[in-house]
């Protein structure tokens, strides 16, 4: 299914492209097959619909096992940066700094080969539905808030603990995509994707809470 465009600062839309985020992804690994490229050089390769399409990417590489280190914290940086300006109603933009971030050689072509059945799959089930959702621009501010606080979880430097990429990552994928695509059931899904990644991330901090209590109570009792 075709991906929408995002909307901008006064809430219209972008015109409709026929080209499928699998497509998106196949064109950005024929240009950019081997060697390192920067956010700008994609963003630049995207074109209008940029700015969602990049959220897209960058979230990807989390939704499924793509081994790709070092990169949830600049990569969730980037999304908050993009979803809090549409938050705000802001037209698309970042600023010089991020834009100069590189992705590694064959990063496309990596995410591709580990996600292409993942965005297959959603791709399949995407369809426009339940506008109530998708279309007051106060709501669609209200998701793109979502998108942006699961991508500053995502950001946390916590890559040796178990999905705490992957739950943000999800929900900034699934929330995204059903912006763009005008998905309400998408939108929902990512709303209990995020409450499921609060409730792992409250579990865990309050099992670290307890063993550093429980550590500091046994070395006070030495």
């Amino acid at each position: 299914m075709a991906i929408d465009a995002v909307p901008d600062s006064d809430s219209r839309s972008l015109p409709r492209s026929t080209r499928t985020l699998s497509a998106e992804l196949k064109a950005l690994t024929e240009s950019f097959a081997e060697q390192a490229v920067t956010l700008r050089e994609v963003m630049d390769r995207l074109g209008a619909r940029a700015s969602g399409l990049l959220v897209l990417i960058l979230a990807l590489p989390f939704c499924a096992p793509v081994t790709i280190p070092g990169l949830s914290t600049p990569f969730g940086l980037v999304i908050a940066f993009i979803a809090g300006r549409f938050a705000l109603g802001l037209a698309p933009w970042l600023p010089n700094r991020l834009l100069a971030i590189k992705l590694p050689p064959k990063f496309f072509k990596i995410v591709v080969s580990g996600t292409g059945r993942f965005v297959s799959w959603v791709e399949r089930r995407l369809h426009t539905r339940w506008r109530w959702l998708t279309d007051p621009p106060s709501l669609l501010r209200l998701h793109s808030w979502t998108i942006c606080f699961s991508a500053i979880l995502m950001a946390l430097p916590l890559g040796g603990i178990p999905f705490t990429n992957t739950l943000p990552g999800l929900a900034v994928f699934v929330g995204m995509i059903g912006i763009m695509e005008r998905d309400g059931a998408a939108i929902l899904i990512s709303y209990g994707l995020l409450l499921g990644t609060i409730i792992y991330f409250g579990t865990f901090a309050t099992v670290f809470i307890e063993m550093m209590h429980h550590a500091i109570a046994w070395w006070q009792s030495r």
